[in-house]
């Protein structure tokens, strides 16, 4: 597994910004912003995560471990069947959980367990188990953010445009490009960064190996 050293002190001020700007693109938003507790399709098909977030998350799991063990128990055997069931295909080390970064695993990782649900997920109640710890992805999902900075989309009237925002399907029905917009979440993408530069480790993992440290 990976491992080896500790959560940066300035990940708990990258959390409290993003948890901040998400609080308001919220209070922007609306009704337009459905995600509530319980609402759990985010939580289905896997994703790259930092190692910033991998020992987030470890360190979530040792708080866990002394604080509510058989919520840590459980966390740890939905891992163990996760790695059971996905583990033989993972695109890159299995013995690390390190991402493959050739194409070839790039490629394979695009196909890679697509449907399964995260290990951290409550099957019972749809949520997250290491919410307060969650990886920066879940952090932003829902909200609009911004996705790519060579494209464009215009507002429905033509009356301005805007760089593309992504957000979560089920969320802004009925909006314009530009009510999307007006609610756009920030994303302190720096300060991760130097947090980022800081770790030796530059590979990316998955939520059940990170857990499972």
């Amino acid at each position: 597994m990976l491992g080896g050293m500790g959560l940066p002190a300035g990940d708990r001020e990258l959390v409290q910004i993003v948890d901040a700007a998400l609080v308001d693109a919220a209070r922007r938003a609306g009704a337009w912003l459905v995600c509530r507790p319980g609402c759990s399709e985010c939580c289905y098909g896997v994703f790259a995560i930092s190692e910033l977030d991998a020992l987030r998350l470890g360190a979530g799991m040792e708080a866990l471990r002394s604080e509510k063990p058989a919520l840590a128990a459980e966390i740890e055997r939905r891992s163990r069947a996760w790695m059971d069931e996905h583990g033989a295909g993972f695109p890159g080390d299995a013995v690390t959980g390190r991402l493959g970064e050739g194409d070839e695993d790039r490629a394979r990782f695009e196909e890679y367990a697509n449907e399964a649900a995260c290990p951290a997920l409550d099957p019972a109640t749809g949520c997250c188990d290491v919410y307060e710890w969650r990886p920066m992805t879940c952090r932003v999902f829902g909200p609009p953010v911004r996705m790519d900075d060579g494209m464009d989309a215009r507002t429905d009237d033509g009356s301005g445009s805007f760089k593309a925002l992504g957000h979560c399907r089920l969320c802004f029905g009925g909006a314009t490009t530009a009510q999307v917009a007006e609610c756009e979440m920030p994303v302190p993408h720096g300060v991760e960064k130097k947090l980022l530069d800081e770790i030796p480790i530059k590979t990316e993992t998955v939520v059940a190996f990170a857990l499972l440290r």
